[in-house]
């Protein structure tokens, strides 16, 4: 049973130290400058996955950030809505960069990237049904028992739904953090990408969604298609996105936030001034409720 595996109260991560305000996901082409400049950036979150491989310059550069900065893992590997069994090769890979870097936590997507043995470079979407939702919760529960604490899933965009979906998205990401007993990490992109495609309301979906379950927030651009939004990545964050991070902001000024820019990356100075507006919409409505 679902429930009885996320029976145990799992305590969120503190190992790799406080992580509060606004980070920046680190990417290869600035890992230079942050070494040599030691910018005034909070925390980064890494992608564990392009960490993975034992030895070399890549572990000895992530030794050095790690030395300075707080950092949380970020995966894409995991797969946990797959029907396939879990890789418990990288899920013990996984463990062990833990051990040794010590991230404040980690976190993977509410998706499945495999199926049947063959690896998609893509987030697939789940349907939003009981069946769905017993399968996840467990997968999640085994996965946090592995590694022996919470772990933050990501809502994902997506551009087709299910047809036999019984439940809202949020609804559904509420009933998983409860059976899984895990926690959110929230895409404020995402959520406006997936209202505008699928015609629901972003603010409704906040409504929804249990704040005390989230943990931290993504903010990214997307790529206007013209009748679709395209999570890609590739641009700064749009005002529709800064308005919903903002009421967000307002109801949970306390939650780590973090800038995502993963296609045609831009300096690290524009990535900083993208966290700043981040920082000052956090500090308005922190005023505000102080």
């Amino acid at each position: 049973m679902c429930r009885a595996a996320s029976s145990i109260t799992r305590p969120p991560s503190s190992a790799g130290g406080a992580v509060s305000g606004v980070g920046i996901g680190l990417r290869s082409p600035h890992l230079k400058e942050v070494l040599q400049t030691q910018p005034d950036v909070p925390w980064f979150e890494i992608l564990a996955d392009n960490h993975s491989a034992p030895g070399g310059r890549i572990v000895a550069e992530l030794e050095q950030i790690r030395a300075h900065y707080p950092i949380t893992f970020h995966c894409v590997g995991m797969s946990l809505g797959s029907v396939d069994p879990l890789d418990w090769d990288y899920l013990r890979n996984l463990k062990t960069m833990m051990a040794h870097y010590q991230p404040a936590w980690v976190s993977d997507h509410l998706c499945f990237t495999h199926l049947g043995g063959e690896h998609y470079h893509d987030l697939l979407p789940l349907p939003y049904t009981e069946e769905a939702l017993q399968h996840l919760s467990s997968r999640i529960a085994q996965v946090q028992d592995f590694l022996g604490e919470r772990l933050l899933v990501e809502n994902v965009s997506s551009y087709v739904s299910y047809a036999h979906s019984t439940l809202s998205e949020a609804e559904f990401l509420g009933a998983l953090c409860e059976r899984a007993d895990c926690d959110l990490l929230l895409d404020v992109n995402n959520i406006y990408v997936s209202a505008f495609n699928h015609g629901f309301s972003a603010t409704a979906f906040l409504d929804a969604v249990p704040l005390e379950r989230v943990r931290e927030v993504h903010l990214a651009g997307y790529e206007d298609k013209g009748h679709y939004l395209l999570d890609a990545h590739n641009h700064a964050v749009y005002e529709p996105v800064w308005s919903l991070f903002s009421d967000l902001a307002r109801r949970a000024p306390h939650i780590p936030a973090l800038i995502e820019w993963d296609n045609d990356i831009p300096s690290l100075q524009v990535l900083m001034e993208e966290a700043g507006k981040a920082a000052s919409i956090v500090r308005i409505h922190e005023t505000a409720t102080a």
